[in-house]
């Protein structure tokens, strides 16, 4: 017979009216680490734009814009061999990429912390499952004992 999991965290409540914390987050069950990390990124006006970046850059609203973009950039504003446009995109690309490792980065870090919290709350189990073990052999070694004492007289 299986169980299901009950959730270890109920959706954080902001006393504010708006909260700055994802809505997919606010609406699901979270394990702490999960909503510990969403209150960081979310505090962080630095972090909440590069979050919002790298969720475009990595869209397909984002390849439709370029390509829109460079379709109307090579066809009325500049003539082969595109200087401008070689240069925009030299420079986006290096911004992009920056913003990709600020993620991986992020990302890392977040794995990080979930698997401490992960390895300290096994250890607890572990410590847990230890001591009930201890509990059940001694006391299945007093009812041994009683038994045997029993069925010899």
């Amino acid at each position: 017979m299986t169980s299901t999991p009950t959730p270890t965290a109920q959706p954080v409540h902001s006393k504010r009216h708006h909260s700055t914390l994802p809505s997919n987050i606010l609406k699901e069950n979270h394990t702490p680490v999960v909503l510990q990390e969403a209150e960081r990124r979310a505090a962080s006006v630095q972090l909440r734009i590069a979050d919002a970046i790298t969720t475009f850059a990595g869209s397909m609203r984002f390849v439709y814009a370029h390509i829109l973009l460079f379709a109307v950039w090579m066809i009325f504003f500049e003539k082969f061999p595109w200087p401008s446009l070689t240069l925009v995109v030299s420079l986006e690309a290096i911004f992009l990429s920056t913003f990709v490792m600020i993620a991986q980065n992020r990302q890392a870090s977040f794995a990080q912390a979930k698997a401490d919290h992960d390895f300290v709350s096994q250890e607890k189990e572990l410590m847990t499952n230890t001591e009930l073990t201890k509990e059940i052999h001694r006391l299945t070694t007093e009812l041994h004992g009683r038994l045997m004492t029993d069925g010899k007289k």
